[in-house]
């Protein structure tokens, strides 16, 4: 190992540093968080709030089978417990899956007339990467803060391929980011 080095090298060490992504967080416009039943997502959204780094949150999400209400009131409502005034927390209820979370939080900030330049998107750590590149299919001209939490899976970039389950999760996502900008790179030129 160099000098400096805090994992093993294996092979795989690509994957990780592609699929786990982050960034220093920096004041934003508003911070973003694709539909999900994982209250870490709000938990972390609040605290970036009540740190002054944004004056909006806007989380996505319909129906699904993971909340018993819609994504959106589900985070909403963690957001509210967390002392997140009702007028700071932006509304998209009907997105079903990534690529709607972001086209659909577009068209909520245009409605409302916030052009950010700058945005904190807040998801799962293995979601990083398809997260950021769906976001930025629908805000390219917004400069993107990742901020990822560990889930509820408890996978993370030091332990996703020490089990089955763990790498057949990652694996999934990365096969799902290819499937997403396959479709988007010829007509994002």
């Amino acid at each position: 190992m160099k000098a400096g080095e805090n994992r093993m090298s294996h092979p795989f060490d690509c994957i990780t540093d592609f699929m786990f992504f982050e960034t220093p967080v920096k004041p934003s416009n508003i911070i973003l968080i694709p539909g999900s039943g994982q209250s870490g997502l709000m938990v972390r959204a609040a605290e970036l709030y009540h740190q002054g780094l944004a004056p909006f949150i806007l989380p996505s999400g319909g129906k699904s089978r993971n909340v018993p209400t819609t994504e959106w009131a589900f985070l909403r409502e963690i957001g509210l417990s967390l002392g997140v005034p009702d007028g700071a927390i932006l509304k998209e209820d009907q997105a079903t899956n990534t690529f709607e979370n972001a086209e659909y939080s577009w068209n909520v900030l245009q409605q409302k007339g916030i052009m950010p330049e700058k945005a904190i998107l807040v998801c799962k750590n293995y979601h990083a990467r398809r997260a950021l590149l769906t976001y930025q299919i629908h805000f390219r001209h917004t400069l993107f803060y990742v901020s990822p939490i560990v889930d509820r899976t408890g996978i993370t970039k030091q332990n996703w391929f020490l089990d089955d389950h763990r790498i057949h999760v990652v694996m999934k996502e990365m096969e799902k980011t290819g499937k997403y900008m396959r479709h988007y790179i010829s007509r994002m030129l």
